[in-house]
């Protein structure tokens, strides 16, 4: 038997009546539905923060210039900036956010987590929190469970894809999966954790997805550095007690509510918001011309 991740009032109840950690639920449904070993979900974890480090470490240190040329090193511009708005740590969080997202626009490797356009939360949140408040491996790869499940739900009841949901699907969810790690992580108890998921949907609900020219660099990248910093700011106010108010299982039904209302234009689609203003729409062409120029030539036809 385990639990199937239909709602967190399930979870909640599921783990008290087995005497079980959030993870640990986790675990028993990838045991039961996916049919993998204890040893092996360990593992793929392992490998995934891998992944998530080195994608943090490669934005920082390669060049990092898209195709398109809207993607030009900001990470790391971000990240030698002599000037901290906040504090250094911020900045570090920020920079990080930007260079796994900047990676996944370069064509690198990233950890699509839940989707390769909101590849840059989770590993500028995981690694900055490991760093700051020396977390051991182990803790990261159990929030990464944490963060699975909570995905899981977000996407039987709403949606994860910014073609379904609008971007609140997409960097939203990954918000609200970092969240929900962060306060697990730093010792939060089961309500704190689901309280820090319910605070980012209201913060993230709403969002559009209005990727430019149809490419997931812009608005995109920076939206996964201020998504990194929500969820920072509801773990902090999820940990102090401070009340969501609206349960986090219907915080997730507005999210879905949202998603079915929000017009298709802001779906993904290129056609509205960002991707609609008279810059959008002249890099579209831009790079349209740059894609038909890469085409090779046709054979001239033989006798």
């Amino acid at each position: 038997m385990s639990f199937l991740f239909e709602d967190f009032r399930g979870w909640k109840a599921y783990c008290e009546e087995h005497n079980q950690e959030l993870f640990e639920a986790v675990i028993g449904y990838e045991v039961k539905q996916k049919h993998r070993t204890e040893s092996e979900i360990w593992e793929g974890l392992a490998v995934a923060y891998q992944v998530m480090k080195e994608a943090v470490q490669t934005g920082l240190a390669e060049d990092m210039t898209s195709r398109s040329g809207m993607i030009n090193n900001g990470a790391k511009k971000v990240y030698q900036n002599p000037v901290s708005v906040l504090s250094r740590e911020f900045q570090v969080l920020i920079s990080r956010a930007l260079a796994a997202k900047e990676v996944n626009s370069c064509m690198g490797r990233v950890v699509a987590a839940p989707t390769a356009g909101a590849s840059g939360i989770l590993p500028g949140i995981l690694v900055t929190l490991q760093e700051l408040h020396d977390v051991p491996d182990r803790k990261i790869l159990e929030g990464l469970l944490i963060g699975a499940g909570i995905a899981i739900i977000m996407e039987k009841r709403a949606s994860i894809a910014g073609a379904v949901g609008g971007c609140q699907a997409e960097t939203g969810s990954a918000a609200a999966m970092g969240a929900g790690a962060m306060v697990y992580c730093l010792g939060g108890n089961i309500d704190q954790v689901f309280n820090a998921v319910a605070i980012t949907i209201q913060c993230m609900l709403g969002l559009i997805c209005d990727p430019v020219a149809g490419l997931v660099e812009v608005p995109c990248v920076v939206r996964n550095a201020s998504a990194a910093a929500i969820a920072n700011s509801s773990a902090q106010i999820a940990l102090s007690d401070v009340s969501a108010v609206i349960p986090v299982d219907e915080c997730v039904e507005a999210m879905g509510e949202v998603g079915q209302s929000m017009e298709t234009r802001y779906k993904e689609t290129a056609m509205g918001g960002l991707a609609a203003t008279l810059t959008g729409k002249a890099i579209s062409k831009k790079v349209l011309i740059q894609d038909i120029e890469m085409l090779p030539d046709e054979e001239e036809p033989t006798s």
